[in-house]
């Protein structure tokens, strides 16, 4: 938290997401998201290379019988001066068990892996907790998603949990390449 003298400033606010994706909640269960070794962390860097495969997602909980829905998206897409694809949804799995993680549960939009091209980009972590079982069903499309909305038309409420990381296209390393001409 803050040291003595400082005032804590919620990374959701100061990156944005609270406002541009999801209004002010009070966080009620652990979310814990891993790529390979690396713990996400509210505005650490990932690179497109480490976020290939989905990640390991675990939720805490006291109760197996309370469900949850995670959705990862992202709110810069297509770029961040010009987000008019926001939010672009990578990710979408219902009736995860709480105290498990999101391997338990039903991966209704399949994990499609963040590769910006322009700009740095926020993905976002949201975890809802459910009405009920199989009460939550994939949107049309992944474009132009809503989380807000999302979460209204399902009668999910305020999230429970979240944690955002950035990202941003990888440079090829060497240079210039130099083209033979024949």
């Amino acid at each position: 938290m803050a040291r003595e003298g400082e005032t804590y400033r919620d990374p959701l606010v100061v990156g944005r997401i609270i406002g541009d994706v999801l209004d002010n909640f009070q966080r009620t269960i652990s979310l814990r998201v891993t790529y390979g070794n690396k713990v996400v962390t509210n505005g650490c860097e990932l690179k497109p290379s480490q976020v290939v495969n989905h990640p390991r997602v675990e939720i805490g909980g006291e109760e197996l019988r309370t469900f949850y829905t995670l959705v990862l998206v992202d709110p810069d897409a297509p770029s961040p001066s010009d987000p008019n694809l926001k939010e672009y949804l990578h990710w979408m799995v219902t009736d995860i068990p709480a105290t498990t993680g999101a391997n338990f549960g039903h991966d209704i939009v399949p994990y499609d892996s963040p590769r910006p091209t322009i700009g740095i980009h926020r993905f976002v972590f949201v975890l809802f907790q459910q009405a009920g079982r199989q009460t939550v069903y994939a949107p049309r499309g992944r474009q132009n998603f809503k989380t807000k909305d999302f979460a209204q038309l399902y009668n999910l409420g305020s999230p429970v949990a979240a944690v955002y990381f950035n990202c941003q296209r990888e440079t090829r390393c060497g240079g210039r390449h130099m083209q033979s001409s024949n």
